[in-house]
């Protein structure tokens, strides 16, 4: 079977350092914030018909609609039939601010106020549900829940949707809105969160991440439907691929075992060999040991090809199951612009790393070639994305 090109036609972003992909590309390039990676300014009013949506819709699926929105308003008219457009919309937790709520009131109230609007609002799936029955979006409709690596897999997912034929059109992505008590709680006592307040990844003095939320959305669509409509292509998804650890809940297998084969068969999926790869969009948490395992993972597959690299989280936070998306944004906005954005936080060289080409200080020119996004999850979950420029 002949495989179909994947064009990227539409962005959509929101992340604590900007709405909009213009927002969002100056935040990246901009200095380190301080505190919590937290959205300040969202208003979801001129994504929604009316208040009552609004309270009915937890504010995942509120980021969701939003950049869904914003990527289908660049792509512009669509051509392809309804049946074969799909959405495909990653998360890690899912609507866990609605349900906390919903626990509190029982609590405090009894089952009988519990709101009967709980389970369409809490549901790992609720953001991909809205995004189809908002746009009309008849093919698959699917939820990818596979933890920090979740909006990688969302879009390799997506792209061989349209390269397999069955579909002409795709929004796909990753959501997140995370910043509840218990969440948070869960987080520090797990000694995951930065105690320093600080992300600083691959830095000799990383501690842990710094949570952020968001949500990143990109229109996939057959290369020659995008042409023959005239749509502006923003980039190429070349390929993707997914592995497991098989290790342990929270850490990396020694050496990056599981990533190393992961990025082996994005690379090979993509057609592309490994000198060919110009930059990597790294996952960089923050946290010790997947900061050190993903830099022997990228030696051992790059080796001497040394692609620079940078994780934008020093920036945006680690936005779980969103952070893939939100990341994948970033390579075709670096594609655009010409400019990797730098690592910010880091200070402190950590020499057990050194063999990678990190991006530090300042936005670095380049010339666009096919680039690489990493995500890896609690479960031993890894995603790579390979994206061309167009």
């Amino acid at each position: 079977m002949t495989r179909r090109r994947v064009a990227v036609t539409g962005l959509g972003v929101i992340a604590s350092c900007g709405t909009g992909v213009d927002a969002f590309w100056d935040g990246l390039c901009g200095p380190a914030p301080e505190g919590e990676r937290r959205i300040k300014d969202f208003d979801p009013t001129p994504y929604f018909a009316n208040p009552k949506e609004i309270r009915r819709s937890d504010r995942s699926t509120q980021f969701a609609l939003a950049t869904a929105q914003m990527a289908l308003e660049q792509a512009g008219d669509l051509t392809a039939e309804a049946a074969r457009k799909g959405v495909i919309v990653a998360t890690g937790i899912g609507g866990i601010a609605t349900l906390e709520a919903q626990i509190q009131v029982l609590l405090e109230k009894g089952e009988r106020r519990v709101s009967p609007f709980l389970v369409p609002m809490m549901m790992a799936n609720a953001a991909t549900a809205a995004v189809s029955m908002r746009h009309g979006f008849c093919g698959p409709a699917e939820n990818v829940c596979t933890a920090c690596a979740a909006g990688t897999h969302a879009i390799a997912n997506a792209a061989r949707l349209i390269a397999g034929g069955r579909c002409d059109v795709v929004l796909a992505g990753g959501t997140e809105a995370a910043f509840t008590p218990t969440a948070v709680a869960g987080f520090t006592n797990m000694t995951a969160i930065s105690s320093s307040g600080i992300s600083r990844p691959f830095d000799a003095e990383r501690d842990g991440f710094m949570m952020g939320e968001g949500a990143g959305m990109l229109v996939l669509e057959d290369w020659e439907t995008a042409q023959e409509r005239g749509a502006t292509i923003l980039a190429e998804i070349l390929g993707g691929a997914s592995t497991a650890d098989a290790h342990h809940i929270t850490a990396p297998s020694p050496g990056g075992v599981g990533a190393i084969s992961c990025m082996q068969l994005a690379l090979e999926e993509a057609g592309l060999t490994a000198d060919q790869i110009g930059h990597v969009n790294a996952h960089g948490t923050s946290t010790p040991l997947n900061d050190m395992a993903e830099a022997a993972a990228m030696a051992q597959v790059f080796g001497d090809g040394n692609p620079l690299v940078t994780s934008t989280k020093g920036i945006t936070g680690h936005a779980l199951g969103a952070a893939g998306a939100i990341e994948a944004v970033a390579v075709v906005l670096a594609m655009q612009k010409a400019l990797i954005p730098p690592t910010a936080g880091y200070a402190t060289p950590d020499p057990d790393m050194a063999a990678i080409n990190l991006v530090t200080g300042a936005p670095v020119s380049w010339e666009p070639a096919p680039a690489m996004s990493n995500s890896f999850g609690f479960g031993g979950h890894n995603g790579s994305l390979v994206i061309g420029p167009a």
